[in-house]
């Protein structure tokens, strides 16, 4: 794994995580973080789920456009750090992040998103305003956004036991876009986290496996 660093179009420039395949790489899968920043969870992702499948994985940094080295932990003072970062930044600037990272990482290979927590929005605003495949993961800012055309196939993770998205957001997702994937899962919110509590290893399998079959459908050359 190593860092590059990107330049958006409004000429901000952030760090980013970037994980190589062995051999030629299938694509390009672009890494929305949680509101943790590039933490370890997130690495592991791109190096372990997506590099390791193949994958030319990359995750920019989104937080270094508000303070570099942004990496919080998973407790009550992260979380309320994590959320006015995530407030302050809004969501154009990492959509920016996304898409120089898809022009200058993946340098012409055909790329997709996957986000995580607040990611997860991210990631379908990605579908909805940049045109690239996404997936999110568990992302409780998605519903204010539902009335937005997809422009690129998308689709949803969410857990029935997640305490901070409710199965009746997770329904009118669904009803708005259905021919939009939305699983279910028997987990919490943050079931892809590996070595957390919050990880649930058959619902992350499925969801891998799902989000791998999605991308080799929509990223295939």
């Amino acid at each position: 794994m190593h860092t590059v660093m990107l330049q958006a179009i409004d000429g901000r420039e952030v760090r980013a995580f970037v994980a190589r395949p062995e051999g030629d790489p299938k694509g390009c899968v672009v890494v929305a973080q949680e509101i943790f920043g590039v933490n370890d969870h997130i690495r592991w992702v791109i190096a372990e789920q997506y590099a390791r499948a193949g994958y030319l994985a990359v995750a920019p940094a989104f937080f270094d456009r508000i303070e570099p080295d942004v990496e919080l932990g998973y407790t009550p003072e992260g979380t309320a750090r994590g959320r006015t970062l995530v407030d302050a930044l809004g969501l154009d600037a990492p959509l920016r992040d996304i898409r120089a990272a898809a022009l200058q990482v993946g340098q012409g290979l055909p790329t997709g998103v996957v986000g995580y927590c607040w990611g997860g929005t991210v990631a379908y605003l990605a579908a909805t305003r940049l045109g690239l495949p996404a997936v999110g993961y568990y992302g409780g800012r998605t519903a204010p956004y539902l009335h937005e055309r997809l422009q690129a196939p998308a689709m949803l993770h969410f857990g029935e036991r997640d305490k901070l998205i409710t199965m009746e957001t997770v329904r009118r997702i669904s009803t708005t876009h259905p021919d939009m994937p939305c699983h279910v899962y028997p987990a919490g919110h943050g079931f892809n986290r590996f070595g957390h509590p919050d990880w649930h290893a058959d619902s992350a399998d499925t969801a891998l496996a799902r989000t791998l079959a999605f991308f080799r459908q929509h990223l295939a050359q």
